[in-house]
């Protein structure tokens, strides 16, 4: 990993947990003490975080912005989110999470005879003008920082619907298996989702195994399908097979 990315993944660990020490944040992204503290010296310097006495908080509660979440783990991202689309059959109903890997995905679905149903304003952008897509648009709230929609009014609309494929994102996936988000006001409409769908894929890079989050969303026996990487944390890929899981390796 590179240091930019190592110190962007720094930033989204206090901004979901509030605080991080030294030793915890070596071992999540699996480096030195010493080069966290490297780390944690130059961002506070940058003014993306409060260094204090053995680690370092978040300067704010507030959400990264999409095209900044978008660049973290690229790479990874793309290639999770094309297998994934090898999952689905023309002629199926797709729903698509908020997130970046499940723009990526909507990039690897154009040209097919799909419905898909999304509350990511990113996924609509993307498919709008592609013709071979049904494309269905949850109502509600706007969230501009995450370019989502949420609230009552998304909730009940996925009340209203059933899907074939629901490909879920996550603030992290915990040793148990259980998947867990960072964003209060996001997890209401991630379980609406799972309610909707027929069959649940999580998609979660390598350094989501295992992860951070307040808030479950929900636990491993619920979901269907992991896509994921190699590098994933053996142990909770080991959880989630014995839950039944698939866990699909990009």
């Amino acid at each position: 990993m590179l240091p930019k990315q190592r110190q962007d993944q720094i930033v989204r660990a206090l901004r979901a947990d509030g605080a991080g020490g030294v030793k915890v944040l070596a071992g999540k992204l699996g480096v030195s003490e010493a080069t966290i503290r490297r780390d944690l010296e130059q961002l506070h310097a940058e003014g993306r975080l409060t260094r204090v006495y053995g680690g370092a908080l978040a300067v704010d509660g507030g959400d990264e912005p999409f095209a900044d979440v978008n660049a973290v783990n690229a790479e990874e991202k793309d290639r999770i989110a094309r297998r994934a689309a090898e999952l689905v059959s023309d002629g199926e109903s797709v729903l698509l999470d908020i997130g970046t890997t499940a723009l990526r995905v909507a990039q690897h679905l154009h040209g097919r005879s799909l419905t898909v149903v999304t509350s990511n304003l990113a996924v609509l952008e993307e498919l709008e003008n592609d013709e071979h897509i049904e494309l269905i648009v949850l109502g509600g709230f706007v969230r501009r920082s995450y370019r989502s929609l949420v609230g009552y009014l998304t909730e009940e609309s996925l009340r209203q619907i059933h899907v074939d494929w629901l490909f879920l994102g996550t603030s992290g996936v915990r040793p148990d298996g259980r998947v867990m988000d960072s964003t209060m006001i996001e997890v209401p409409v991630k379980r609406a989702m799972i309610k909707a769908a027929d069959r649940v894929v999580l998609l979660a890079d390598g350094t989501k195994f295992p992860g951070h989050g307040v808030a479950r969303v929900c636990e491993p026996s619920e979901l269907s399908v992991v896509v994921t990487e190699p590098g994933a944390d053996e142990a909770t890929r080991t959880q989630l097979i014995e839950a039944g899981v698939q866990v699909v390796l990009a």
